[in-house]
């Protein structure tokens, strides 16, 4: 990915280098690694390579003032995920979060709760989420995505990530939820808008205050879908939810209305950026394709490796109680501590050649669903949400070549593309 050529800091293509990131940013002239452009536009790739190599753990200043530690590499990005006792979730788990909207959620919404609590709700939540009930889903999984394959087969030309992988993981998470075929397609319409593309179906951006309504309408979806529930509770992570308790008392509407929306969001963006990048990845490296098609490499195997390369979580917070020491830097009680996953997952300490797409790459510790309480709950549907989406790749597709140019996200949170416009070859 890193440019053959530079002209005063760019690349001859545009694209935004390590010396034009901004020595402005910080005091020892270290990039800003929270500069959305750097995604958007940008390689992010090298720089975070200098960084893990000259500054694993380093303070990052904003130039609009704040700043946090910045963590690079893997030793201590475990450190921080394993210690819920030095390092709190309740104060925010992603930089440039509003105070307001954090204390609103923290101590309910599981991302931002500690132990014990964060325990007693992920319990509650946990029957959905076992490998033996997720595995239990394949069948569905197969008949949402063959028919998207097939029409995007025939259709020749696609979106692949608004037509293909944004819509798998919004209906599976509605089957976890018990939502009925019609209400889904009103969900994912609205999960669309709310978290999907920054450009809408008609090309046009879509408004800040068009993503808040999309909101708005998925919490008063849940709010009504919650009192069917409390009337005729099932077996889905709904009811699940709804007949919970916590600290010897039921969960309030409140806290099931956050993790419900929080499970959307979740499902929505991992397998979503994960599939997309993993078909780019395929793409770029067509020996890797074959060796899935030979089935020289387990399915398992190669898709803890795409998760390791697409990574889709940019960082994940946690603030100091104490001071502390983390890779030889002292953190104060109350400075943030942003571990940034895709830089970790490309340790060259852990990882052999971290910069080839390796299909059959074992043992790969990464870090892609955080580590520790936190571990996300849902790594197992992704797993076979992912596995799934390879199965019928196989199945169905000879090929792939790219149709237009590539969008990544602008986001310093979220690490993947949200365009990839791609024509598919049948067999």
């Amino acid at each position: 990915m890193a440019a053959d050529h530079t002209v005063g800091g760019r690349t001859t293509d545009g694209h935004i280098t390590l010396a034009d990131v901004g020595a402005a940013a910080n005091d020892p002239g270290l990039p800003d690694i929270a500069d959305p452009d750097l995604y958007a536009d940008g390689d992010p790739l090298p720089v975070w390579e200098q960084l893990r190599a000259t500054a694993p753990v380093h303070w990052n200043d904003h130039p609009h003032g704040g700043g946090f530690w910045a963590v690079m590499t893997h030793a201590p990005a475990v450190q921080v995920y394993r210690d819920n006792h030095t390092f709190t979730s309740e104060r925010g788990m992603r930089l440039g979060s509003h105070p307001q909207a954090v204390a609103a959620a923290a101590g309910r919404m599981l991302i931002v709760t500690d132990p014990p609590r964060h325990s007693q709700v992920r319990k509650t939540m946990n029957p959905a989420f076992t490998p033996r009930r997720t595995a239990a889903l394949e069948h569905t999984m197969r008949e949402v995505l063959e028919p998207l394959l097939d029409a995007a087969l025939e259709k020749g030309t696609v979106d692949f990530v608004d037509e293909v992988a944004a819509v798998l993981p919004s209906a599976i998470v509605c089957h976890l939820m018990d939502i009925g075929q019609r209400e889904r397609l009103s969900l994912v319409e609205l999960s669309s808008t709310a978290f999907g593309s920054s450009l809408g179906a008609n090309g046009c951006p879509v408004s800040p205050s068009a993503r808040t309504l999309a909101n708005a309408e998925i919490f008063r979806f849940y709010r009504d879908l919650l009192a069917r529930r409390r009337a005729a509770p099932g077996e889905d992570v709904v009811s699940l939810l709804a007949e919970g308790m916590a600290d010897g008392a039921p969960l309030t509407d409140q806290e099931i209305l956050l993790n419900c929306n929080g499970l959307l969001t979740g499902a929505n963006e991992t397998t979503r950026l994960s599939s997309a990048a993993g078909l780019l990845a395929l793409m770029d490296n067509p020996g890797q394709w074959q060796r899935l098609r030979d089935r020289e490499v387990d399915l398992d195997t190669a898709v803890d490796e795409i998760l390791r390369w697409s990574t889709p979580a940019m960082h994940v917070v946690r603030v100091a109680r104490t001071t502390t020491v983390i890779g030889g830097q002292t953190v104060r009680a109350g400075e943030q501590v942003a571990i940034w996953n895709p830089s970790v997952n490309r340790d060259e300490s852990v990882f052999d050649q971290p910069h080839t797409f390796d299909l059959g790459r074992r043992p790969n510790r990464h870090l892609a669903f955080g580590l520790g309480n936190h571990f996300c709950i849902g790594a197992s549907l992704a797993r076979v949400e992912l596995r799934v989406f390879l199965h019928v790749l196989l199945d169905k597709v000879a090929g792939a070549r790219l149709a237009g140019p590539i969008r990544r996200m602008r986001s310093n949170f979220m690490w993947g593309i949200e365009s990839l416009p791609v024509t598919l070859q049948p067999h």
